[in-house]
């Protein structure tokens, strides 16, 4: 009837995975540009470096690689989530 200190391998494989998703999306909102007055967070500068087009490309395949990643993540959560939660019995 003790909390489980031990933790199954594919709980622990799924931990790491969340890990890295959850890293990967802080930087790819980080790096993308800003929707009002043109204000970026940390790549403010793509227009000007990689031109204006190159640049909208760029932010065009973050987001759609950061919705992609941000799904994967809450399912994955929610499967670990599953995998932990331990029946309660009488």
């Amino acid at each position: 009837m003790g909390i489980p200190t031990v933790l199954e391998t594919h709980e622990m494989i799924l931990g790491a995975i969340i890990l890295v998703f959850a890293v990967f999306l802080t930087i790819a909102v980080l790096l993308q540009q800003g929707k009002s007055h043109n204000l970026g967070t940390i790549a403010g500068g793509a227009e000007t470096f990689f031109g204006k087009e190159k640049g909208k490309t760029i932010d065009k395949i973050l987001a759609t690689v950061t919705s992609i990643v941000s799904v994967v993540f809450v399912i994955a959560v929610i499967i670990l989530y599953v995998l932990q939660v331990q029946p309660i019995t009488g």
